[in-house]
């Protein structure tokens, strides 16, 4: 539903003018006088991102701000802040009352928030007959390089992932850290082609990842890292790394000159690897040691 109605968006919503950029990437960009304001906005549902019968308020409410730092993250913006609006449930949950919840949710956010410069400058709060809703608007602004966008991928370019990938239900869901300072030094050492955060599986972000630039992919499956989690399910493990979801690492595309550089210097902490390139076409392909290639089908995570 959610690609049918974004597609839907681009073609009812009306044009936006030079150096804005709308619905289909990982957040907006709005002029404002001389400057720009990157925005994105992520809603959580419990029962759909999260389980406040199994999961600890305060981690739910890491993961509600994480998200969002991890868009802006995709769009190589420096956070600024966050609004907050709470739909809580009347009579609270397990034995925490609905204050409560709406302060340990804040709670939760509080350390991210500090670490990343993204204050919590506002929000709202209801309560309802339904379950706990979050929503987290957050504000970025470009650096000096600008945004990057995932529409810039070139034949020839080279696709570059952060960190492992495979295994988030173990934990990482909730205590992923957003690759915002990642994102921030990669584009400064070289300027990114394409970019966007891997929220819902490598195989299917990369898929529209592909489809916004019109390129085609292809993977090398030996070069996929693969986190421990998720070499822990054994012959599994490559398709748990293909679309688990909720990595909350970087899919990069670069040039090949600048991501042999990228991968000499390796300047982020959390290794950077080369895992394809980019060619002419359309559609995801996954190599396999022997040479052979078999469509790789856009599996993962799908809002419903």
């Amino acid at each position: 539903m959610e690609l049918e109605f974004v597609r839907w968006l681009h073609e009812r919503l009306p044009a936006l003018s030079e150096g804005q950029i709308g619905v289909g990437d990982d957040a907006a960009v709005v002029a404002l006088g001389g400057s720009q304001l990157v925005a994105t906005a992520d809603l959580l549902i419990d029962g759909v991102h999260f389980d406040t019968s199994q999961h600890a308020i305060e981690r739910i409410g890491r993961k509600s701000l994480g998200v969002n730092l991890s868009d802006l993250a995709a769009m190589a913006a420096r956070p600024v802040g966050c609004l907050v609006s709470l739909a809580l449930p009347r009579g609270g949950v397990g034995g925490v009352t609905t204050q409560q919840l709406a302060m340990r949710l804040v709670e939760g956010m509080a350390p991210l928030a500090k670490e990343f410069g993204c204050p919590i400058i506002g929000g709202d709060t209801n309560v309802h007959a339904g379950p706990l809703v979050i929503n987290v608007t957050a504000f970025g602004e470009p650096t000096e390089r600008g945004v990057v966008r995932r529409d810039g991928a070139r034949p020839g370019d080279v696709l570059l992932v952060t960190g492992d990938l495979g295994g988030s239900l173990s934990a990482k869901q909730f205590d992923f850290t957003p690759r915002v300072h990642e994102a921030l030094t990669l584009h400064a050492a070289a300027p990114l082609r394409a970019l966007m955060d891997l929220s819902d599986g490598l195989s299917l972000d990369l898929t529209r990842l592909c489809e916004a630039s019109g390129v085609a992919a292809l993977v090398d499956a030996d070069a996929i890292p693969i986190s421990n989690a998720a070499k822990m399910t054994g012959e599994a493990a490559l398709d748990h790394a293909l679309s688990d979801g909720e990595d909350f690492e970087l899919l990069v595309a670069a040039a090949p000159d600048d991501a042999k550089r990228l991968l000499a210097e390796m300047p982020v902490a959390c290794g950077l690897t080369r895992i394809g390139e980019i060619m002419a076409g359309s559609g995801v392909s996954l190599r396999y040691a022997d040479g052979t290639a078999t469509p790789l089908d856009a599996k993962g995570y799908q809002h419903q």
